[in-house]
């Protein structure tokens, strides 16, 4: 006998967008901030500039998240065919983001704590060099946003999906020279006043505002990969009404649980159970699901209701 060919049944569990661009432009910046950590931990080693030697170790910090960001992509793309991910490859630059969002949470603390440190124990500060030096750093930092800036949230065709399009892998590498950028603000705006009106307090001051805006960045950004790590219903998308409203169209079938989680960027999967007094095939009701291109994994299970009379319904699982 022969088997059957069941391949039309099949389908493939990569669901993640093209992000060779961002994964581009990210090995881009590594090359960017790698050079601007090199030159600033060496001209604070040759002039003396602690300020100088802490921003170069602190962006040692960033170079090591894209690196984070650049792996992520790298075995995104490996194992997108590999049978062992369930569900694909899409959460693995969600997990990179949170990672990167964990190591932009240290460096705002460990901002804070040398903040403070400082101003019990301030230094003297080669005012000259440090404005120097952040000015170029802000230069190219600047230039690295611009290169990250995620400019295809609106690739797909649903507004209301926006949201979920966001590649969070590029999002962390994106806020990691955006807090950069800031701090190079606050550093060329204190150590100007410290060497023209004497203001040394105001460092350390705008290093612990500094942190503050941060570690809400990596608040943000925590949040975001947790809830799509962890399966979260998307509470931020109307999707599982719709996926409601949808089947339960006939006037007949109840949804009696629902869950909805993110596999990818702007890629969702479903599990429906259902009830009805006359159930209709599974592919009739994931036809009337089909204009919700984003939905690219459903599964369908349905129920008889015996009973002739209306059956209540059982809370959704969330």
């Amino acid at each position: 006998m022969h088997r059957a060919d069941h391949s039309r049944f099949q389908h493939s569990h990569n669901f993640v967008h093209d992000f060779s661009r961002g994964e581009r432009r990210t090995r881009i910046v590594i090359a960017i901030t790698g050079t601007m950590m090199v030159l600033e931990v060496t001209v604070g080693l040759l002039s003396h500039s602690m300020a100088l030697l802490a921003d170069g170790w602190h962006m040692s910090t960033h170079v090591t998240a894209f690196l984070i960001t650049a792996a992520a992509y790298y075995f995104t793309k490996r194992h997108a065919s590999d049978l062992r991910f369930s569900f694909g490859t899409g959460k693995i630059g969600v997990l990179g983001g949170f990672a990167s969002a964990v190591v932009l949470s240290v460096v705002a603390l460990l901002m804070a704590g040398e903040s403070v440190h400082r101003i019990f124990v301030p230094l003297s500060i080669h005012f000259n060099e440090a404005i120097g030096i952040a000015c170029l750093g802000l230069v190219a930092n600047l230039g690295c946003a611009i290169l990250l800036k995620d400019d295809h949230t609106h690739a797909n065709g649903h507004h209301h999906h926006h949201h979920h399009h966001r590649d969070l892998n590029l999002r962390a590498a994106y806020l990691h020279v955006l807090a950069d950028a800031f701090t190079s603000v606050l550093a060329i705006v204190a150590l100007t006043s410290g060497k023209f009106f004497g203001w040394t307090w105001l460092d350390p001051v705008v290093g612990i505002v500094g942190s503050a805006v941060v570690f809400s960045w990596a608040y943000s950004l925590l949040r975001d990969t947790s809830g799509i790590l962890l399966d979260r219903t998307p509470t931020s998308s109307d999707l599982p009404g719709e996926i409601r409203k949808a089947i339960e169209s006939d006037g007949d079938s109840v949804v009696t649980d629902l869950h909805v989680w993110q596999v990818g960027a702007g890629k969702f999967a479903a599990i429906v159970s259902l009830v009805a007094h006359e159930t209709k095939s599974c592919e009739s009701y994931r036809e009337r699901l089909r204009e919700h291109e984003e939905l690219v994994h459903v599964t369908i299970e349905t129920h008889t209701c015996p009973e002739p009379h209306i059956f209540s319904v059982p809370a959704i699982s969330r």
